[in-house]
């Protein structure tokens, strides 16, 4: 599924224009970056957690060239399914 039919989805059931639809959608987006950076961790009890992962620099290879390759630190999303999302997959 895209963006676009997420939006035309929430439109549908919401009974949201497409327009205000995509608002809510790109509001929602945000606020879970803005919870990362600030507090490191979104939950959205039964759904999923966010959590914010810091990744030290390290030495990786180029698998074609075999050339070592540094790789910068960063910060990550890591995703976590939770029960509600787990039982409505299986």
């Amino acid at each position: 599924m895209t963006k676009a039919n997420l939006i035309d989805y929430i439109a549908e059931e919401t009974g949201l224009t497409k327009a205000d639809a995509t608002r809510a959608l790109d509001a929602m987006m945000s606020g879970i970056v803005k919870g990362l950076k600030e507090e490191g961790k979104v939950t959205l009890t039964g759904f999923c957690t966010f959590n914010a992962v810091h990744k030290d620099a390290k030495v990786g290879r180029n698998p074609r060239t075999g050339e070592a390759v540094q790789i910068p630190a960063r910060v990550a999303a890591v995703i976590k399914a939770g029960s509600k999302l787990k039982d409505a997959l299986n």
